[in-house]
């Protein structure tokens, strides 16, 4: 076998060409890595809403909290289920309402849609993950709303003090701003739920209930809600809910990213066969003379092999790294589910590194292969004679 530090040799003096191959490869890897950050953070952004003892109840049909009516009367006759035991502390269950606003973006002409809840005091309970980080709680009743930390500032009036219109004419103050474990809810706007019914006509009606439930508790309220003809209601683990928001979303950025990332890939693989056909051409002397020594056939493509292996590799590492710093980045997008905008971060992990390495490799691999190949069929005696 050809020594390693013959192909490190090589990849040195050739400074020029190697540097533009790996600069091509580590671009594609950045993309690459970037898009799998994207999903993850789309996943984890909206995964984190869910809470795993929460069963989450909607219109029969209902794919999202946005399209699901249910009449006020029924509320207390899910919430007071019989199969269901008083929990230790904090309120059974909590009932909302969820409309869509359109607003002004900042530092951007035109508008986007912003989700607005319609809460009672003891959703804030319900969720122990809430916090507000600044100014306070709005008043129950009040044309008072509090935003979240990942929507505020991107939308005009959506400023802690700030103010904005919910329709014509009914004017809404920003009273504070709240985390929620970074979830999607930061997306969103929360005020009174009979602010939020009066003003959109709502009255009577509310989108979505919410209960806590145990997972073995889960399967007989289901079962004890959705056999109530006269409810017309469907029950859901709150995680399968919020996963499910997730996957048109997911599924559009990760297609998109993998197309952009393969056509990328492909000029990528054309760069290091064309270094490779160069450093082949240039070292013909040299493999005449390895195959003098005795080196076999096998022995020289493999090493031509790892040398590409090699040059990918740095490149895939630098890109790699070059990801990481995604990781502080926010994009805001409409989501396909809600037709909302949430803001969502780059969230690399272990599994994005690792996958975008072996992404470096098998480029490498199939750029040096024909140039590999060619190497290897190099006769010693002409090789020696060039």
């Amino acid at each position: 076998m050809v020594p390693i530090s013959y192909n490190l040799r090589n990849l040195k003096v050739r400074k020029t060409t190697s540097a533009a191959a790996a600069f091509g490869l580590a671009l594609v890897v950045f993309v690459f890595a970037s898009v799998m950050m994207l999903g993850n953070g789309i996943k984890k952004t909206i995964g984190r809403s869910a809470s795993g003892d929460a069963a989450l109840v909607l219109r029969k049909g209902a794919t999202a909290e946005l399209e699901s009516v249910i009449e006020e009367g029924n509320v207390n006759l899910v919430i007071n289920d019989t199969t269901l035991p008083q929990p230790a502390s904090g309120p059974r269950g909590i009932s909302e309402s969820v409309v869509v606003i359109l607003l002004d973006k900042v530092g951007a002409e035109g508008m986007s849609n912003a989700a607005v809840r319609g809460i009672r005091p003891e959703s804030i309970t319900f969720r122990p993950t809430f916090k507000i980080v600044e100014g306070r709680l709005p008043q129950p009743g009040s044309d008072e709303v509090v935003i979240g930390k990942a929507i505020a500032g991107r939308f005009k009036g959506l400023t802690l003090n700030g103010s904005f219109e919910l329709t014509k004419n009914r004017s809404v103050k920003v009273v504070g701003i709240f985390e929620d474990n970074g979830s999607s809810n930061e997306s969103e706007v929360w005020g009174d739920i009979d602010t939020v019914r009066t003003t959109f006509k709502r009255e009577g009606y509310l989108s979505a209930i919410r209960v806590r439930v145990s997972s073995t508790q889960f399967d007989s309220f289901k079962a004890s809600i959705e056999s109530n003809r006269q409810l017309n209601l469907q029950v859901m683990k709150e995680a399968e809910y919020y996963e499910k928001q997730s996957e048109g979303t997911f599924r559009f950025i990760t297609i998109m990213g993998t197309m952009i990332a393969v056509f990328f890939s492909i000029g990528a693989m054309l760069g290091a066969t064309i270094t490779m056909h160069a450093a082949v051409a240039n070292r013909q002397r040299e493999i005449g003379t390895l195959r003098a020594l005795g080196f076999s056939k096998i022995s020289i493509m493999l090493s031509f092999l790892l040398e590409s292996i090699l040059l990918s590799a740095i490149g895939g590492g630098i890109g790699a790294v070059a990801s990481l710093a995604m990781g502080m980045v926010s994009f805001s997008m409409v989501n396909f589910a809600s037709w909302s905008e949430i803001v969502f971060r780059f969230e690399p992990n272990a599994g994005i590194i690792v996958g975008a390495m072996v992404f470096a490799t098998v480029m490498g691999l199939v750029g040096g292969f024909l140039p590999a190949i060619r190497a290897a069929r190099i006769n010693p005696i002409e090789a020696m004679r060039a």
